[in-house]
């Protein structure tokens, strides 16, 4: 009896007799097959999450983990772009994992830039866009970039010029308009983050932004426009007359 019940589990969906390879090692192999097949844009977001999480959970099954990823953070670019304490606080997350995570995220970022470093800004505007958004849109503190733009309207530099907690970051204006001189740039744009998600401009975002452009008019620097982003879009400055 214990012989024929040993040979029925055995052969239960799911579980692997010995020697033989568990589920989830062919479940790996077919969502391969299928991201080399079709691409990205034929899997799910926890089916993503799943592919980027083989690498640090090698024998362990990690939908279950995926899904509880996309349950608390809604969806793949919020999961692996949520602070790494959060991440941890996850069941199932541990270091290799979130780590992981944070390397797409890093690489994300870095391709990204590189579309847009050394291109005429203006005209590419949708790449720039693009970029302040992956690297600003989910962060859960407050980030103000500088984009450094030369007499051509090239992008020579981004700069992370302050961040914040929720609440804000502080500007000064007069250190705006001395690295953009130390840069010989001729023009700049300005980028933040309003982590509650809404980019519609604060009073004091308004205030700020008419300082910066004070001191930069000062010293021969024009400010081409200010984006706040925000998580499902953005607000322009130039766009809503405020420049």
């Amino acid at each position: 009896m214990a012989k024929r019940a040993n040979m029925a589990e055995a052969a239960l969906p799911g579980l692997a007799g010995p020697g033989a390879e568990p589920d989830h090692a062919h479940h790996r192999a077919r969502l391969r097959e299928r991201f080399d097949r079709a691409g990205a844009e034929a899997l799910a977001d926890y089916e993503m999450l799943e592919l980027v999480l083989f690498r640090a959970i090698p024998r362990r099954d990690v939908k279950p983990l995926a899904k509880r990823l996309l349950r608390e953070f809604g969806d793949f670019n919020h999961a692996i772009s949520a602070p790494l304490s959060r991440l941890l606080a996850v069941e199932g997350m541990g270091e290799a994992a979130a780590r992981e995570l944070k390397i797409v995220e890093a690489a994300a970022q870095r391709l990204a830039q590189a579309r847009v470093i050394g291109k005429e800004a203006l005209t590419s505007w949708s790449a720039l866009m693009t970029y302040c958004k992956t690297r600003m849109a989910h962060q859960g503190v407050e980030e103000f970039r500088l984009l450094f733009l030369d007499r051509k309207n090239v992008l020579i530099a981004d700069e992370l010029q302050a961040k914040g907690d929720v609440s804000g970051v502080s500007v000064y204006p007069r250190e705006v308009a001395k690295r953009a001189l130390a840069l010989d740039a001729s023009a700049l744009v300005m980028a933040h983050n309003h982590p509650s998600g809404d980019p519609t401009p604060s009073q004091a975002d308004i205030r700020m932004t008419k300082e910066v452009a004070a001191a930069l008019q000062a010293v021969g620097v024009v400010l081409h426009d200010h984006v706040v982003i925000g998580k499902e879009r953005d607000a322009s400055f130039r766009a809503l007359g405020l420049i």
